[in-house]
């Protein structure tokens, strides 16, 4: 894992041209911020690309220069107008496709739609899976996202689209050891079982205890009772989720901990959606800190709030697009458990 992240911080990017192929980045209107970062580390600028919205709200994508056999990278994260960015995203999808792209890959940092994994109810869509099947209508060769919340998304896509699903694991165990003091004494949780998988794989990797919260929910976004499996006391909490949405898991979680005999609970979450009323939820809750990533930007949010931290994980998007370009595995950026 340290190699892994050596190899993030030192590695010299690939240059404007490999072989015939020249790689473009287009930026959707998203997260404009990350799509630059990630450009700037593959020594790149944004291709031009030009987004007008008309008075009847509809929208009109034109890409403002040839991409005629290049290798194009269409970044758009699953936030803010989440129905509009995604239509953003199809529609650049598409007229790269019509101009002749080679390869055409979306880069969704944070994937919309990823908890509509399943059909939970009568006469319920999977949202997830159409969404999918829009990308690859629209055009799109290939995937690149991080921490899907349901990882068999990965198999909703034809098998001529792959997948590669990226972790934060490596920038999470990275920011814990520079960050946190005393992390050897700290106890890594999972606020439910579903995350149990990548909570027991963060202990692992820092040689860390591990428990467990029970939650039991009377309807979606609305936690009722909270149960602590594991020994917590006198020694500081590590939580750790894919998506902070309304926080009110992740508060109710930290006052169990700390009912539990915790001395302090920090949260490391890998998206930060944060709406409604989670900024305040944060600040009253008993949390010293939550940390999250720059897949979804906060703006505001993080002056309202001095917990709020964020971890960049752009760096191993552009090595992402780097090994996609180079055709080189993508073994190292999964945490070694899988090679694409």
């Amino acid at each position: 894992m340290s190699k892994l992240v050596e190899l993030l911080r030192t590695l010299t990017y690939c240059t404007r041209r490999t072989s015939a192929r020249t790689v473009k980045i287009i930026a959707g209107n998203s997260h404009v911020a990350f799509a630059k970062m990630v450009a700037s580390h593959l020594g790149l600028d944004l291709a031009k690309c030009v987004v007008v919205k008309f008075a009847n709200d509809e929208t009109m994508v034109t890409i403002g220069e040839s991409v005629r056999n290049d290798d194009v990278y269409v970044i758009q994260s699953g936030c803010g107008e989440i129905n509009d960015n995604l239509m953003e995203l199809v529609m650049m999808l598409h007229a790269c496709k019509s101009a002749s792209a080679l390869r055409i890959t979306a880069v969704i940092p944070h994937f919309p739609y990823a908890r509509a994994d399943k059909k939970d109810r009568s006469r319920a869509p999977i949202t997830g899976k159409l969404v999918a099947d829009m990308l690859t209508v629209a055009g799109a060769n290939h995937i690149i996202t991080m921490d899907l919340h349901a990882p068999q998304i990965q198999g909703f896509f034809d098998l001529r689209v792959p997948v590669d699903n990226l972790v934060a694991e490596p920038v999470t165990v990275a920011w814990i050891k520079e960050n946190l003091k005393e992390f050897e004494r700290a106890v890594v949780v999972s606020p439910d079982a579903g995350g149990a998988k990548r909570a027991t794989s963060i202990a692992d990797k820092l040689d860390l205890d591990f428990a467990l919260i029970h939650k039991e929910r009377k309807r979606a976004n609305q936690v009722s009772r909270m149960v602590l499996v594991g020994d917590v006391r006198s020694r500081p909490c590590i939580l750790v989720d894919d998506m902070a949405d309304t926080c009110g898991t992740l508060a109710l979680a930290a006052k169990t901990l700390l009912d539990g005999g915790a001395t302090e609970v920090v949260a490391i979450v890998t998206h930060g959606v944060l709406s409604g009323r989670a900024v305040e939820v944060i600040s009253k809750s008993s949390l010293s800190r939550v940390v999250v990533t720059n897949t979804i930007p906060l703006g505001e949010k993080r002056l309202l709030c001095p917990k709020l931290e964020v971890m960049d994980v752009s760096k191993l998007f552009a090595e992402a697009i780097r090994r996609t370009h180079n055709d080189e595995s993508f073994k190292p950026l999964l945490g070694f458990q899988q090679a694409s």
